[in-house]
C-alpha cells in the first residue's frame, strides 16, 4: 500500500501533466481531483463522506458575492472597448506627442494606460491600437521590432492597472480585499508606465532612426481644437475611472469605501453604456456582442474554479497542503528565496497557462506558505500580477503576440501596411518589453514600499486603554474580575488573518 505522504507529489506532478496537454483546464483538473478522489479512498486515506464535501464546496464557489464583479467589470471593458475610445484617443495623443522623437510610442504607452483603467480586456486593446498605430508607425518610419512591442506591452499593461480582473481574483484567492489591492497596483502600474517611457526616450537618443518624430504637414490639429479632441476623451474616461475606483476605496488616499466591488463594477458598467452613448457608437449589436462575450468568459471562470475546488479538496485532503508549506518555507533565503522562487515558478509557468488558471490553481497552494512567512499578502498579489503581465509576451506563445500577428496578416492583406509583418519581428520586439516586466517585478520584490505605501496604515491599539475597557464592560466590581494583561489584549485585538480559498476547501462542512 502506498504511503499517503508520497502521494501529493505524484498530484502536483498529474497537475502539471494535465495542464499542458492543451485539453480544456476546468474539466481536466476535475476528473484529475475526482480520480485522485477516487484512490485516496480506496487506499482508506479519507472515508468517503469526505468528497460529500464538494457538492457545499461548489455552491460556495457560485453564491460567492465578490466573483459577481467580474461579469460586471468585463461588460463594463468589452463596451468600452469597441464604441471607439481607442481610436479617438490614439489619434488625438498621437498628433500631440507626434513632432517628439518616439512620441507616437508615448502615445501608445499613455492610451494603453488609460484603456487599461477602463477596458481590463488585453485582446481587444492590442488589437484595437494595432489597427490604428501599426499603420501610422509604419508610415513614418519606426522600427518594426520597437512598434510590434510597445503595441503588445501596451496592452499587457492592462492586467495590473486597477479594475483589472486578475487584482480581483487574486483578492479574492488570497482573502484580502479589492479596494487594499487595487491601491497596492497603482505604484508598480505607474512605474511600469515610466520604465516604458525611459526605454522609448533612451533609444531616441540613441537611436533616432528608429523612432522618428511625425512631420509637421502630417498633424492635421493644432492648438485648442487638438487640445480639446484630448480632453474630450480623457476627462470623461477619467471620471469613470475615479467614480468606479474611488466608491470601493480603490484610490490612494480614500480609506472608505461607499460600494462593494460588485456595486462598483455595476455602476461602472452603467458608465460604459454612457460613454458609448456619448460617441454616438450606443447600437444593438455591440451590446448583443459585449453581452456575449461577458458570458463567455464568466462561464469560463466559474467551471475553473469548480475544477480548481475539485482538485484543491482532494489536495488538501491527502495533506498536500502541508506537504507545499514543508517544501517552500524551509528554502535558503528565507521570505526573499520564497519570493524568486515562486517569481520563476510562475514565470514558466505563464508559457502555458492564463492567469486565471494560475490565479484559480496555484496560487491557494502558495497564499498560506507566503502567510507564514510574515509577507504581506496584498504585496504577494501585486508582485503576482506584475509577473502574470509576462504570460501575454512571452515568444512563442503569448496571447498578445497572436493578437498582434492576426491583426498584423488583415492590416497587409487590406493594404494598410506596406510590408508584411514578420513572426521574426513579433518575437524579437517583445523581448526587451518582456525583460522590462521582469525588472519590475525585481523591483517589487526588493522595494515592498513600491506597493505598501499606497495602502492605507493601520491604526495602533492602545493596549492599556483596551485593558481597561474590557474591564469596565466586565462590570464595576474589579475585585471580581481578573486583570487583563497588556499582552492579552494584544492577542485579543490583534487582526485575524484571512483564511485562504485552499485553506477552507476541506474543512467546509
Amino acid at each position: 500500500m502506498m504511503a499517503m505522504e508520497s502521494f501529493p507529489p505524484l498530484m502536483f506532478a498529474g497537475l502539471i501533466a494535465v495542464l499542458l496537454i492543451g485539453f480544456p483546464v476546468a474539466f481536466s483538473l476535475a476528473a484529475l481531483g475526482l480520480a485522485c478522489g477516487w484512490f485516496a479512498v480506496s487506499q482508506g486515506w479519507f472515508p468517503p463522506e469526505f468528497m460529500s464535501n464538494l457538492p457545499q464546496n461548489v455552491f460556495g464557489i457560485l453564491s460567492n458575492d465578490l466573483l459577481l464583479a467580474i461579469p460586471f467589470f468585463t461588460l463594463m471593458g468589452a463596451l468600452l472597448e469597441k464604441c471607439g475610445l481607442a481610436e479617438d484617443m490614439l489619434d488625438s495623443m498621437g498628433q500631440l506627442f507626434g513632432p517628439v522623437r518616439g512620441g507616437l510610442g508615448y502615445s501608445v504607452i499613455i492610451v494603453g494606460f488609460i484603456l487599461g483603467a477602463i477596458t481590463g480586456t488585453v485582446a481587444g486593446q492590442v488589437i484595437a491600437m494595432a489597427m490604428i498605430s501599426l499603420p501610422v508607425m509604419m508610415r513614418y518610419g519606426y522600427s518594426m521590432r520597437y512598434a510590434t512591442g510597445v503595441l503588445a506591452a501596451s496592452g499587457t499593461i492592462t492586467q495590473l492597472v486597477p479594475p483589472s480582473l486578475v487584482l480581483v481574483v487574486l483578492a479574492d484567492q488570497l482573502g484580502r480585499s479589492v479596494g487594499d489591492m487595487y491601491k497596492g497596483a497603482w505604484g508598480p502600474s505607474i512605474l511600469q508606465v515610466l520604465i516604458f517611457a525611459l526605454y522609448t526616450f533612451f533609444l531616441g537618443r540613441l537611436k533616432p532612426e528608429q523612432v522618428p518624430g511625425v512631420p509637421k504637414e502630417a498633424r492635421t490639429l493644432q492648438g485648442w481644437a487638438l487640445w480639446a479632441k484630448c480632453l474630450r476623451g480623457i476627462i470623461p474616461s477619467a471620471v469613470l475611472i475615479f467614480a468606479v475606483l474611488g466608491s470601493m476605496g480603490g484610490l490612494p488616499g480614500i480609506d472608505t469605501a461607499i460600494c462593494t466591488p460588485t456595486e462598483a463594477g455595476a455602476m461602472g458598467a452603467v458608465g460604459a453604456f454612457l460613454l458609448a452613448g456619448l460617441h454616438r457608437r450606443l447600437s444593438w449589436p455591440l451590446v448583443r456582442d459585449t453581452m456575449q462575450g461577458t458570458m463567455r468568459i464568466t462561464a469560463m471562470v466559474v467551471f475553473i474554479l469548480i475544477g480548481s475546488r475539485t482538485f484543491s479538496l482532494v489536495f488538501q485532503g491527502v495533506e498536500g497542503g502541508r506537504w507545499i508549506e514543508q517544501m517552500l518555507s524551509h528554502l535558503p533565503g528565507g521570505q526573499i528565496g520564497f519570493l524568486i522562487a515562486v517569481n520563476i515558478f510562475i514565470f514558466f509557468l505563464a508559457f502555458f497557462l492564463d492567469f486565471f488558471e494560475i490565479a484559480f490553481i496555484i496560487l491557494p497552494l502558495l497564499g498560506p506558505v507566503a502567510s507564514k512567512l510574515g509577507i504581506d499578502l496584498v504585496w504577494f498579489g501585486v508582485m503576482l500580477c506584475v509577473n502574470m503581465q509576462t504570460s501575454f509576451m512571452h515568444p512563442p506563445f503569448g496571447f498578445a503576440l497572436f493578437y498582434l500577428r492576426g491583426i498584423a496578416d488583415t492590416l497587409f492583406k487590406n493594404g494598410s501596411l506596406p510590408k508584411k509583418v514578420e513572426s521574426s519581428d513579433i518575437y524579437l520586439g517583445a523581448l526587451p518589453w518582456v525583460g522590462m516586466q521582469l525588472i519590475l517585478v525585481a523591483i517589487v520584490i526588493f522595494f515592498p514600499q513600491t506597493v505598501t505605501a499606497f495602502l492605507d496604515k493601520e491604526k495602533p491599539v492602545d493596549l492599556n486603554q483596551a485593558s481597561e475597557l474590557l474591564q469596565q464592560m466586565g462590570g464595576n466590581d474589579k475585585s471580581s474580575q481578573p486583570a487583563l494583561s497588556a499582552d492579552d489584549a494584544a492577542r485579543l485585538f490583534a487582526p485575524e488573518p484571512a483564511a485562504s480559498a485552499a485553506s477552507l476547501s476541506a474543512s467546509q462542512p
